[in-house]
């Protein structure tokens, strides 16, 4: 016996989230952000921590207090830090000297400020904010609220509501730089358009951002990459309209931007590249076209806060890079050259959701999860993949608590495709002896399950549940064909291949009980959950979480429904009936299996309608059926939601599959 104890739902109140490592520029220090639950006000407090990469000394508190304190940012000559905090009410940009001191406030815009990017002579800092037709850049922080007038909203666009964010209030993000100086601050953009800040040019004369500039939004699904001019004030647009683009970096020598995105060829399923713009040459090429890994983070869990994708992190050499792809179960490291060469520098199973260099090549440090390792940094060596762990911000729980790692499975589908997956099995199985098993299905369906922390897993096996769960087709990391396969057939094959894995974990594990199958999902794969209990009997409970069951109704009450059923179902509204045959709505005279149904009230991406749909039509024929709405969250309200709310989430679906299985 280990004398550890089991994990609880309530352990989320001790867990820490550690993200975003910022390599200084000489590469020996770093600054972190930790965010931990405020239990006392039901809400998360973030600091910024400091450590010498070579010390191993414990990190050093930089902010303190119980809000939110994050985005840390060098500047360039690594004397000073840009990062944002909610102290004064507003998230704004705020600078503090590393040697010490006060910080000094930078923005006071009523609406708040967001994504400080350094000038590259250190003297200004570029920042998004959000204007509306009232709204001026030089507007002050009100200390004390106002009182909000009900007045009605007049809609005459298709996207005037966003998840997460809730509905559009007629302000567009915009770009600004402060004189850090003189405090005085210049408006870059303005118009009816969203830009978003992406970087700096080395020579200090254009601003990268991102933009959709077409003239109807609603029909537009594209974003470019815009180079501002901040003399002349001319826009280049280097992407012209090809397809999603989010991320443009300059080389350090100014000669290259290295841009991630995609043309589309696959709608919302698209693999995202690497490109170069060549500036003398004024060319854009895809320089990993014959590589079918995702670039990026696409992994899933449900512990990490504020994760920041890094995107491409530039040599000082200019002519190499490094970045996080997504490849087969795991979020890895990779090393890439102007010239085309890609070789991964950090493989195994484990989930890199932080990456900074300070633009040196020899080493990285990496935020690094593992299915029993809720999250840490590491310093990487990138000649030999060495990990030499710097924090221990979840170390105490560790020492406390015993957690189950995952063990990965792969099997043949039953049309002869490569299914990948895990087994979670409690810790001491007794032989002879029987436990149930839960199968989670993933939402998406365009992400992937992968090796990393989730607490909901550990829960379910600490009390002696086994779990399965696996990446059926659609799910990113296994290629772009397998990631496409799913569009056109959800319900189809993906159903298959979820079954496929039960017969499979049967067959092969002898402890799991036939008799006592449970199923469980969220998003696509609440959709999943509520299909599957529609056509077969096989599972003796169900917990669906935000589902979508009708693919009708799901058109025109979802913030991208329209959108995502006309490119991902391949359907329409001139063809209700297909939509109908793809909805887990009209299987409700076929479900029999106990079901409870989880939902925020404030879900935009698939609304809590799509639930009472289902809840009204099964509890109308008597069938076993509980609905549960979480008020004030939205459709991320079980990993990014209030606290407490999350530990009620885990707790309902524990205690539903305690009763029926």
């Amino acid at each position: 016996m280990s004398g550890k104890r089991k994990v609880q739902a309530e352990d989320l109140y001790r867990l820490k989230s550690v993200v975003d490592p910022q390599v200084a520029p000489d590469g020996k220090k770093c600054l972190f952000v930790i965010t931990e639950i405020d239990h006392e006000n039901d809400t998360f407090s973030s600091n910024i921590y400091f450590t010498e990469i070579d010390q191993k000394s414990e990190p050093v508190q930089w902010t303190f207090g119980k809000h939110r304190n994050f985005s840390p940012r060098w500047s360039p000559d690594g004397q000073s830090i840009a990062f944002i905090s909610g102290r004064s009410g507003k998230n704004q940009i705020f600078m503090i000297n590393t040697s010490g001191g006060e910080a000094q406030q930078l923005t006071f815009h009523p609406n708040g400020a967001s994504s400080p990017v350094w000038s590259p002579d250190g003297t200004r800092i570029a920042f998004q904010m959000a204007l509306g037709q009232e709204d001026s850049l030089q507007g002050r922080e009100d200390k004390k609220p106002k009182q909000e007038k009900l007045v009605p909203l007049e809609v005459e666009r298709m996207k005037y509501k966003f998840e997460g964010k809730g509905l559009w209030d007629g302000r567009y993000n915009h770009i600004a730089v402060v004189d850090i100086a003189s405090g005085k601050k210049v408006q870059l953009t303005n118009g009816e358009h969203d830009y978003q800040l992406l970087s700096w040019s080395p020579d200090g004369k254009y601003i990268a951002m991102a933009a959709d500039l077409s003239d109807d939004p609603d029909f537009s699904f594209v974003q470019d990459i815009l180079l501002y001019h901040l003399d002349t004030k001319e826009v280049i647009n280097l992407t012209n309209r090809r397809g999603i683009f989010s991320s443009a970096v300059w080389s350090p020598d100014g000669e290259r931007i290295a841009i991630i995105g995609h043309e589309k060829e696959c709608e919302y399923a698209t693999f995202s590249k690497i490109w170069m713009f060549d500036i003398s040459e004024k060319k854009l090429t895809c320089l990993t076209a014959g590589l079918d890994i995702n670039i990026g983070d696409y992994g899933l869990g449900d512990l990490q806060q504020d994760i920041v994708r890094p995107g491409i992190l530039w040599c000082e050499d200019s002519r190499s890079f490094y970045f996080a792809a997504t490849n087969r179960g795991s979020i890895l490291v990779y090393r890439g050259t102007v010239e085309g060469q890609i070789e991964s520098v950090l493989s195994g199973r484990q989930h890199v959701y932080g990456l900074s260099t300070g633009g040196k090549s020899e080493r990285a440090v990496v935020a690094l999860s593992k299915p029993a390792v809720p999250g840490e940094l590491f310093v990487l060596d990138t000649g030999t993949g060495k990990l030499d762990q710097i924090t221990h911000v979840n170390g105490a729980f560790m020492e406390q608590v015993e957690l189950t790692d995952a063990e990965p499975i792969q099997l043949p589908s039953r049309d002869g495709w490569e299914l990948n997956g895990w087994i979670m099995k409690p810790a001491a199985v007794h032989e002879g002896h029987k436990v149930p098993l839960i199968v989670e299905i993933h939402g998406g369906p365009h992400s992937m399950y992968s090796n990393t922390y989730y607490h909901e897993f550990q829960t379910h096996v600490a009390k002696g549940y086994a779990l399965l769960f696996i990446n059926p087709r659609g799910s990113l990391g296994y290629g772009q064909q397998f990631a496409n396969a799913v569009r056109g057939d959800n319900g189809g094959k993906d159903y298959e291949d979820i079954m496929d894995a039960v017969d499979y974990a049967l067959d092969r594990y002898d402890c799991i009980d036939p008799d006592r199958l449970g199923v469980t999902g969220g998003s696509y794969g609440g959709f999943m959950t509520s299909w599957i209990i529609g056509h077969t009997n096989r599972f003796k409970a169900a917990v669906a979480q935000r589902p979508i069951t009708n693919w009708i109704s799901q058109h025109g009450v979802s913030d991208e429904g329209y959108y995502l059923i006309e490119t991902q179902l391949k359907g329409s509204l001139q063809n209700v009936d297909e939509l109908w045959k793809r909805s887990p709505l009209a299987f409700a005279d076929q479900i029999e299996t106990p079901l409870l149904l989880l939902h925020g009230e404030q879900d935009l991406r698939c609304p809590i309608e799509q639930s009472e749909q289902l809840f009204i039509a099964l509890r109308r024929q008597r069938k076993t059926v509980r609905f549960v709405r979480f008020p004030e969250s939205d459709h991320s309200y079980w990993r990014s939601g209030k606290p407490s709310l999350r530990i009620s989430h885990l707790t309902y679906i524990t205690g539903w599959f305690d009763q029926y299985l």
